[in-house]
């Protein structure tokens, strides 16, 4: 399905979804190896992504590291309340220090009995200890967090298929 704009005019079309969908894959391909999943030639596929890019569409390209470099490492899914009258101010001040935080890999707002699922990554228990305790244990807007470890990590993926 196309997206539209404000103005009604067709913002992306079947040829940008099938671009994006590759890159959320793999965005090391070259043009002419996406050429020959996608109907356009090479130097279209070229300014195509160009302007998926200058227009925000991709907000930025990462590297997944492999397995061997992160399977010693201590991951912990943690999922936080914050106290039922803590202040607007106090939580923005809470998810920009979040949002800063290197060994945070990600911040979601949930429903339900928490408000916040968090994923941090760490070199240790005492590192991680010193970074809950940091970024969590001593804000007034936080409640209580709960801590469950990643034992072993089989999918990850993240992946919006688009058209």
């Amino acid at each position: 399905m196309p997206v539209f704009g404000t103005n009604g005019a067709e913002m992306l079309d079947a040829f940008d979804h099938a671009l994006l969908n590759l890159a959320q894959r793999d965005d090391s391909l070259t043009a002419d190896e996406i050429a020959s999943h996608v109907a356009l030639s090479p130097s279209a596929i070229a300014r195509r992504r160009r302007r998926l890019r200058s227009e925000g569409w991709i907000a930025r390209t990462i590297a997944l590291l492999a397995p061997r470099l992160t399977e010693g490492r201590l991951r912990a899914l943690v999922l936080v309340q914050l106290n039922e009258h803590a202040d607007q101010h106090g939580k923005r001040l809470l998810l920009a220090r979040l949002e800063k935080a290197e060994t945070v890999q990600f911040v979601l707002e949930v429903s339900g009995s928490h408000d916040l699922a968090l994923l941090i990554d760490s070199t240790s228990m005492d590192a991680f200890v010193a970074e809950a305790e940091a970024l969590l244990a001593s804000d007034a807007a936080v409640r209580r967090y709960e801590t469950s470890f990643v034992k072993k990590s089989w999918k990850f993926a993240p992946f919006v298929r688009l058209g």
